[in-house]
């Protein structure tokens, strides 16, 4: 009964009392002895819960449906189970947005450069942090001009353990990318970077810096986009959920935006489902512990 009152409290302003009450079938004293009645202590934690919702999808926290909601409410510490959550967010409209629909892009690979194996084909599932790394560029639109983005993902742990921006998008835009992860991560020999076919990874300057490192080149097959979708998924959650719809006034603003959004949200708090809704950080520190 109280569930159909909630829903009559929601349509009131829309439509007579006594039109609600009759499609509900409920009465309008009992309505009204229900609306004058104190709120019980399950009503004041749904209130308090569903304002915590409504305050996380103001922010990048707005891609979340009640899975991936459900942990955060939990960390801020409510109390609550994911099918509370889902009937809270439905009697109130509130929907993860949607992001943008992954169309993804072939690469121009129209150079003369060396192309490696596809060496993801028959590689294992990674069992620790650098092992595998895929990487790629994309490119996001400022009233400016271009801003060209490189990202290195470990693809164990989907963090983001390389990047670089800058306003072109020749080879050392990809190395500078490549320098700060191996800066970072110092990882051993016969680390796999994973890319597209771009001229950007297979150039003579990004080959030389993967033998000086020991780490072995792999590249997507030929206008198969698909072989690298850990990255172009990536990519598409950066921008869509960091940046939306905005349009940044100049590459300044957007290189500040992406870098709260790559090391501040991405990498320390966004939940994927694939870490069993940690964060890439959460995830690598909790291998560590253990």
């Amino acid at each position: 009964m109280t569930e159909r009152y909630q829903r009559i409290q929601i349509m009131e302003k829309e439509y007579p009392l006594n039109l609600l009450c009759r499609v509900f079938e409920v009465s309008r004293s009992g309505y009204h002895a229900w609306r004058t009645r104190l709120p019980s202590a399950r009503q004041r934690a749904n209130e308090r819960l569903l304002a915590a919702i409504r305050q996380l999808h103001q922010g990048p926290e707005r891609c979340y449906g009640s899975p991936r909601l459900t942990p955060e409410l939990k960390a801020l510490g409510h109390t609550c189970s994911e099918n509370r959550v889902a009937r809270l967010m439905q009697r109130h409209g509130l929907r993860a947005q949607r992001p943008k629909r992954f169309v993804p892009r072939t690469t121009d690979s129209d150079h003369d450069q060396p192309i490696a194996l596809n060496r993801l084909a028959e590689q294992a599932a990674p069992t620790g942090p650098n092992q595998v790394w895929v990487s790629d560029l994309t490119y996001v639109l400022t009233a400016q001009g271009w801003l060209y983005l490189a990202l290195v993902m470990d693809l164990w742990s989907r963090k983001i353990v390389g990047w670089a921006m800058t306003d072109h998008r020749r080879s050392e835009l990809v190395l500078a990318a490549l320098e700060m992860a191996v800066t970072h991560r110092r990882p051993t020999k016969g680390l796999i970077v994973h890319s597209d076919r771009g001229v950007q990874y297979a150039s003579a300057d990004t080959r030389q810096f993967l033998a000086a490192h020991g780490l072995v080149s792999s590249m997507s097959r030929a206008g198969n986009p698909y072989d690298n979708a850990w990255m172009e998924s990536a990519i598409g959650k950066i921008k869509n959920e960091v940046l939306g719809d905005s349009l940044p006034a100049d590459r300044a603003l957007a290189q500040q935006q992406l870098f709260v959004g790559i090391e501040c949200w991405y990498n320390q708090r966004r939940r994927h489902s694939a870490l069993g809704y940690q964060s890439p950080v959460a995830f690598e520190t909790q291998f560590m512990n253990n």
